[in-house]
């Protein structure tokens, strides 16, 4: 005798990825690419989801070519349609210490400091902690690398 089946919700789950030079010109590309697959995923330009997402996407691919960034290298974007959030990642290939006068590697969710009120740099992951819901910095596989990846939920979930 078998069990009855159990009826499952379907979850679709969409991925975005790209590849993009570490300059600041990739950086740009970044985000209008970003606006551009939520919109196609049912995502309008101009709501708050989007435009944190496009926000996350510019300062956490800038981090990528200011900090991150070896020559001759490109930085990754990778956008997640899950349920009722998206998921953005941005990993580059930087390796070892970085030189100055650029920091550490993020610190991840607890370790950002505020900035002084005159310093010029240092507010970005302080942006990204403040429009996600949650994020974290993770050793990109196979090394060298970083991933800081960052999730925004959705008030209501696009149509399939």
């Amino acid at each position: 005798m078998t069990a009855p089946a159990t009826p499952q919700s379907s979850v679709t789950v969409r991925v975005f990825v790209q590849r993009l030079r570490a300059t600041p010109r990739g950086a740009r590309m970044a985000r209008h690419l970003a606006v551009g697959r939520l919109r196609s995923w049912g995502i309008p330009h101009g709501t708050e989801a989007s435009d944190a997402v496009a926000l996350i996407v510019s300062e956490l691919a800038a981090n990528a070519v200011t900090h991150g960034r070896v020559p001759g290298r490109d930085f990754e974007l990778r956008l997640s349609l899950l349920g009722g959030s998206v998921r953005v990642e941005v990993t580059d290939t930087h390796s070892g210490p970085p030189s100055p006068p650029s920091p550490p590697s993020p610190p991840g969710p607890r370790g950002v400091e505020r900035p002084g009120l005159l310093d010029e740099h240092g507010r970005g992951l302080l942006l990204v902690a403040a429009l996600a819901d949650r994020w974290e910095v993770l050793e990109r596989k196979p090394a060298p690398g970083k991933t800081v990846r960052a999730e925004v939920g959705l008030l209501s979930a696009p149509a399939p």
